[in-house]
């Protein structure tokens, strides 16, 4: 009995420090694909994303267009442990947090002074070649808005 309980815990060990020391399956550089995207009313187009390690923590640059046009740059750098850690450059939210779910999905909340203002899933397909981001947003008009981005790994 005592060797089952002892295995048994052992295992279960093994099995936390793997979901915790477990890889960010967005790691790298990733374009995005408009053809096989849908933007909500009043979104802006995030065309490349650059995820990377930065010591203990990760760090998520994204480069686009907001809804008129207007070139955008977002940086956020935290863990992904489901706290709230800073964006920079995003006019609809001042911080984000990010949660690890499962080997290839991120779950994601935005706030913007305090108050959650969007959410929404990273999935990365099983061959790490594509993500997908399904993100709703409050908008500028305060109406919620989903997008649907699909992203190819350069």
């Amino acid at each position: 009995m005592k060797t089952k309980t002892i295995g048994l815990s052992l295992l279960l060990c093994i099995a936390a420090a793997g979901m915790c020391f477990a890889d960010n399956p967005s790691l790298g550089t990733w374009k995005l694909d408009e053809s096989k995207s849908e933007f909500g009313e009043g979104a802006g187009k995030p065309a490349t994303v650059v995820w990377e390690k930065t010591g203990d923590k990760e760090k998520c640059t994204v480069d686009g267009v907001d809804a008129s046009g207007k070139k955008t740059h977002t940086v956020w750098t935290g863990k992904l442990d489901g706290e709230y850690y800073p964006v920079t450059g995003d006019r609809l939210a001042d911080s984000r947090s990010f949660k690890q779910t499962g080997d290839n999905t991120i779950e994601m909340i935005s706030k913007k002074d305090g108050k959650v203002v969007g959410d929404g899933k990273v999935v990365v397909a099983p061959d790490g070649k594509t993500r997908t981001v399904t993100n709703t947003m409050t908008n500028a008009k305060g109406e919620k808005v989903t997008s649907t981005l699909v992203y190819d790994k350069s």
